[in-house]
């Protein structure tokens, strides 16, 4: 009789603890399948570029961009709530833990979703009708989860891909010589930056306008 250590009451401590073990185990299991599918992902875009379409391959690269980044932002979460679980005064953040394992399992399963095995990468380089409608799912969903910064970040990968493709070294391997101290101002080249940038969001913002504009024609 009495308490045995069997019989110990579980904190909502332990059981937040427990949980985070669980979605940490479920989002290893799905790095090592994700990998698997953007590798694949990546192959997919090289031999598009190889037969000459740009479109299919940014396609793959951006889905794949959108998955990498699932996982990155779920480590860091669960990252984070581990710290906060640890935190002497658990109490006081039991309401932000709870929340954030909740958001966790959410976006683990979004992570699941997009484990649909390699043959649905393939689709991404198809041409039937099928393949088509499944693309412009695709395009149509990663439209609204992949912010500015990410689509800068596939398009680098895009060209230095291109580059690769061309036999081409890419820019960021090319090694310049020195210039004398004082001639370059550093300003010029984030102002370089800053406009690829713009530039690159209107060419998007124009690419989605027409793809609106010409849906009606296609109904």
């Amino acid at each position: 009789m009495g308490n045995t250590p069997s019989s110990r009451k579980i904190s909502a401590q332990d059981r937040a603890i427990l949980d985070m073990k669980n979605q940490r185990d479920k989002l290893h299991q799905y790095q090592h399948r994700i990998t698997a599918i953007t590798t694949r992902e990546t192959a997919v875009a090289r031999e598009c570029l190889l037969r000459g379409d740009k479109p299919k391959a940014l396609l793959a690269l951006r889905r794949k961009k959108y998955q990498e980044t699932l996982l990155a932002k779920t480590d860091a979460q669960l990252e984070t709530l581990e710290q906060l679980t640890s935190n002497v005064e658990f109490a006081l953040v039991q309401k932000d833990v709870v929340y954030g394992l909740q958001q966790g399992t959410t976006v683990l399963k979004q992570i699941h979703a997009e484990m649909g095995g390699i043959e649905q990468v393939e689709k991404l380089m198809g041409e039937s009708e099928d393949a088509r409608a499944y693309q412009r799912e695709v395009s149509e969903m990663l439209g609204g989860q992949m912010s500015n910064q990410d689509e800068d970040e596939v398009e680098d990968e895009l060209e230095a891909l291109q580059g690769e493709v061309r036999g081409v070294v890419s820019p960021v391997e090319v090694t310049y010589p020195t210039a004398p101290e004082g001639e370059l101002d550093p300003r010029k080249g984030e102002d370089r930056a800053v406009s690829q940038q713009k530039e690159r969001a209107r060419t998007r913002a124009k690419e989605a306008r027409a793809k609106q504009n010409a849906e009606p024609m296609l109904a």
